[in-house]
């Protein structure tokens, strides 16, 4: 099942603040907006796709504990993005530079900033269509790096900026750029 899109002009017509409101008071649902305004609500994800998720957060938490780079951040962190997009990553890095750039109150919000690293992973309720759609979206807004992971089919799709996504089917996706020596055991993962 896709997202559903809330069809009215309800959704276009609210502001970032209202919008994260409209979020605060909807919190068992994970709701995104898109460059259009558009309003996505989507399912909770199923077990299998949050341990999955868990996993992936673990390690990328223990590759930025050793390195102390930057921050991590889980699927419930929100970004508003240069496009006017809300997006929320299954899974997301940011320089220290780049977090120590927004204000302590910017951080309360759905900070307008893109986070440098991004994960995705297919679960069962999601399209690949759409999900390729987002992750060309995260590069447009600022991301250098982001991989979506595709765990029933073990497939990934690596996108950086200025290139074509390249598509893999490896057992450890690796880290590049400012994420240099971060290795994602996705054996562990499946």
């Amino acid at each position: 099942m896709d997202a559903i899109v809330l069809e009215d002009s309800r959704g276009r017509k609210m502001g970032d603040e209202e919008f994260e409101r409209f979020c605060l008071d909807n919190p068992d649902v994970r709701i995104e907006r898109n460059s259009n305004l558009e309003i996505s609500i989507m399912s909770p994800n199923t077990p299998l796709t949050g341990a999955q998720e868990s996993e992936i957060l673990r390690q990328l938490s223990n590759w930025n504990f050793e390195t102390r780079k930057g921050i991590v951040f889980s699927s419930a962190a929100g970004f508003t993005l240069p496009d006017q997009s809300i997006l929320s990553p299954d899974a997301s890095w940011m320089s220290n530079e780049r977090w120590g750039s927004i204000s302590p109150d910017e951080r309360e919000k759905f900070s307008r900033i893109c986070p440098e690293f991004v994960i995705e992973v297919r679960s069962k309720t999601d399209s690949l269509p759409g999900l390729k759609s987002k992750m060309e979206t995260w590069i447009k807004n600022g991301a250098q790096l982001a991989w979506l992971i595709d765990t029933k089919r073990k497939t990934h799709w690596i996108y950086r900026h200025g290139t074509v996504p390249t598509e893999t089917q490896t057992d450890f996706l690796l880290g590049e750029g400012p994420l240099e020596g971060f290795k994602l055991d996705l054996t562990l993962v499946y």
